[in-house]
């Protein structure tokens, strides 16, 4: 059973590979036809730092996460009818399931058309100071799609259980909800935060949602495993335009439709508390910029000269690649760390 599931899993990460890269192009010329380019507006006053390395980059596509969730949804949609009508080979390879993957594609597809439509109110210079969504809006946009997926889980699907690693399984009753909220919201906005640098989101939530595929396989949720290694094939596609120099950037249609991905397949194998090691790179972005916040509201003063920290590293003289490059070596060590913790808490 392993080996016949192992092999689905590779072969849909191929798959999603090939597909993701042959629809690229097509992608590319959508966002240049339509002029979806990202507006920079953040100037050199409120952000010098950001201003300074990257005013060059106000003119570059975005959006184009979308390659990464059409990819998978398209996949999951094609092999489920195909499936229903053909059976066979073309059921074989489809990861639709009610138990495993309903809720994560949903909230993919629900958190995507969210981001796009911010996205849009960016680039056609829609809200507040021409930048689309304000901040409070995204955040309640954000939470009612964790919301949902809050309600989902417990008054539907009973679950209130919370594995502590090395510690074991507590029923931790309607708290459930609160922390499913928290999980899915940060998870979510510390992914947006991390996708600054060409191909730095790309790069570490590929170590993310590796380790979310292996983990979902060893508990022989092999539908979950299936739809990580689609987004693992896609995700691979679009870094290979989006490092620098990037030719687009992921968006946040990209960026909230994966966070948002990645909280709800922890949520749903209960490793939320492995994500800081998973998403440690994730973390730690999401963390200065709270550092930051906190520093200069009641002490008036910067702890760092820019955040999220990926622009803290430019400033000291750090050149974008070597930030990234670091920073995915980072996530690599700390990825493989949190799944040695995993096994040895799955054994024990």
């Amino acid at each position: 059973m392993a080996v016949f599931a192992a092999t689905r899993v590779l072969v849909m990460f191929a798959l999603s590979f090939v597909v993701a890269l042959m629809i690229t192009p097509f992608v590319f010329r959508a966002l240049e036809k339509f002029n979806l380019r990202k507006v920079n507006i953040r100037d050199e006053k409120s952000a010098p730092v950001f201003y300074q390395f990257h005013k060059h980059k106000g003119n570059t596509p975005t959006m184009g996460g979308v390659i990464i969730w059409a990819t998978v949804i398209g996949l999951a949609l094609i092999f489920l009818i195909a499936g229903g009508l053909l059976g066979g080979f073309a059921d074989y390879f489809n990861f639709v399931s009610r138990q495993e993957t309903y809720l994560p594609l949903a909230a993919m597809l629900i958190a995507a058309l969210v981001g796009m439509a911010d996205d849009v109110m960016g680039i056609l210079r829609i809200g507040p100071h021409g930048g689309g969504l304000r901040m409070k809006h995204k955040i309640l946009l954000y939470t009612a799609v964790a919301v949902l997926g809050a309600w989902w889980f417990y008054f539907r699907l009973g679950r209130h259980m919370l594995t502590v690693p090395f510690i074991g399984s507590f029923d931790i009753g309607w708290w459930y909800i609160p922390f499913f909220i928290f999980v899915i919201v940060a998870t979510a906005f510390s992914t947006n935060e991390t996708d600054g640098l060409d191909g730095l989101a790309g790069g570490i939530l590929l170590f993310a949602f590796g380790a979310m595929a292996v983990v979902a396989f060893t508990i022989a949720d092999y539908n979950l495993a299936m739809m990580n290694a689609a987004i693992l094939g896609a995700l691979l596609a679009f870094l290979w335009f989006n490092i620098y120099p990037a030719k687009f950037f992921m968006g946040d249609t990209g960026s909230m439709a994966l966070g948002v991905a990645l909280g709800v397949m922890a949520m749903q194998t209960d490793t939320a508390l492995f994500l800081p090691f998973f998403g440690f790179v994730l973390a730690m972005e999401s963390v200065t910029v709270i550092i930051q916040l906190v520093s200069k509201k009641f002490f008036k003063k910067k702890v760092f000269l820019s955040t999220p920290i990926h622009h803290h590293f430019e400033a000291i003289g750090w050149p974008e690649s070597q930030v990234t490059m670091r920073f995915w070596i980072i996530g690599a060590v700390m990825t493989i760390l949190g799944l040695v913790l995993f096994f040895l808490a799955h054994v024990i």
